[in-house]
């Protein structure tokens, strides 16, 4: 009799403890909810708005370069996309990422309230940085949403 309640004692636990998987899966949603705002924050600036072709989805993120009302340039490659680069600086930053991918899409987007040099010059240090054509960003218009 000793030796079958020793073998009931000893049955295995058919039960599997999910405790520690949720507390995982707590922690990765938490990391997602934080992370998740901070990777679509850029410069606002008013885009002009018109009715044009897309890039390719298939296509490479693309280099952008965004001139705000008051001339400065912010480039989202290579550091913070909020702080304001110097021209010398996006040649460099641009040329890198060229020399590593040199299909990678390039693009100005800017204020429509921006002064046309700036935009001019804005494409010309991209040109100076080794980008074959410059495209430029715009917001789709009011007739090509409905």
């Amino acid at each position: 009799m000793a030796q079958q309640r020793q073998r009931q004692r000893r049955a295995p636990m058919a039960e599997i403890n999910v405790v520690p998987y949720i507390d995982v899966m707590l922690v990765l949603l938490v990391i997602f909810m934080i992370t998740a705002p901070l990777l679509s924050q850029g410069v606002k600036v008013d885009l002009p708005e018109a009715s044009a072709k897309p890039l390719d989805k298939d296509s490479k993120e693309p280099i952008v370069l965004t001139v705000d009302t008051k001339g400065n340039y912010y480039l989202n490659v290579g550091g913070d996309e909020k702080k304001a680069v110097e021209a010398d600086e996006i040649i460099r930053r641009v040329a890198i990422v060229l020399d590593r991918t040199p299909d990678t899409p390039v693009v100005v987007g800017a204020d429509k309230n921006v002064n046309y040099g700036a935009v001019i010059q804005a494409m010309v240090l991209l040109q100076q940085a080794g980008a074959p054509s410059v495209g430029l960003k715009t917001d789709p218009s009011e007739l090509d949403r409905k």
